[in-house]
């Protein structure tokens, strides 16, 4: 991660394109490696997840299991699984919490999505493979993670990159839901930051959440998206579409004391830079 981070070249020399739902591949990804750090899966915006549940859900439950067991059977000696906030109980998304959540209140387990199901079962089978002294586990949970790149298709991009194309191609913005929803948001150099901590520190440790401490409403984000675009826009509130989980924001107590992380970069620094990404991908 450190090399990688400085030089990006490295990463595309050494990229492997490969189905993780085929275990073959998995053990050829993880032959003779010291760390796996576990990102893949199938994830997309409120529209895909709640219309393909069964196959969003069968898929990651094969591919968290296949990248476990290979990295198990060829003597990998850490293994960094990255889960998502998706996975608290559906009663605590729907309420704003001040304290912030907790990691141990993923528990009694009732998830709104298959998709926070599968990440949920992901962290259950790591911490299973560690109970037996079989890998090293270190679990980082993510609130919601934007910058690019990223997807910004109309099937699958997630809300920050699927604003930014609307406001782009549309002559008004309609945002799903009241626009009342909050949001915990990270950059993506800040989650960096969060595996490269969690290894030199919270190996062993239990689940480690990230995000921002405060939540931002999405009627605001688009705002300042609208802003940022310098383009006259109106912004439009669809309620008959839905609109996720209400709030969600972290207790940082676990990653500030276990592995030091503190969320660097302000969300006003970095909206703009995906809003031009996006742009300069729409343009090509």
């Amino acid at each position: 991660l450190w090399t990688v981070k400085k030089n990006p070249r490295l990463l595309e020399k050494n990229f492997k394109k490969l189905d993780l739902q085929n275990y073959k591949n998995c053990i050829q990804a993880t032959k003779n490696i010291d760390l796996v750090i576990h990102l893949a899966d199938v994830v997309a915006g409120i529209n895909y997840v709640f219309s393909n549940e069964y196959d969003l859900f069968s898929k990651n439950i094969i591919i968290n299991s296949n990248i476990l067991k290979a990295s198990i059977i060829n003597k990998v000696k850490n293994y960094i699984y990255v889960g998502t906030a998706c996975s608290y109980p559906l009663e605590l998304q729907k309420k704003i919490n001040f304290e912030g959540l907790k990691e141990k209140e993923a528990y009694p387990a009732n998830p709104e999505s298959s998709y926070g199901w599968s990440k949920l079962m992901g962290e259950y089978e790591a911490e299973l493979a560690l109970n037996e002294k079989l890998i090293n586990v270190g679990i980082l949970r993510l609130h919601n993670v934007y910058g690019p790149p990223c997807e910004i298709s109309s099937e699958k991009s997630q809300f920050i990159p699927a604003l930014c194309r609307k406001i782009l191609q549309e002559k008004k913005l309609i945002v799903w839901g009241s626009g009342e929803q909050r949001r915990s948001l990270v950059y993506v150099d800040d989650v960096v930051d969060g595996i490269i901590l969690l290894f030199k520190k919270g190996m062993n440790k239990g689940v480690i959440q990230i995000g921002s401490p405060n939540s931002y409403k999405i009627s605001d984000i688009a705002k300042k998206l609208v802003n940022i675009s310098n383009k006259k826009i109106q912004i439009y509130y669809d309620t008959s579409k839905p609109e996720g989980d209400f709030d969600r924001r972290p207790n940082l107590s676990r990653a500030e004391e276990i592995i030091g992380w503190k969320q660097k970069i302000q969300i006003d620094e970095r909206l703009e830079k995906t809003f031009k990404w996006v742009k300069s991908k729409l343009d090509k």
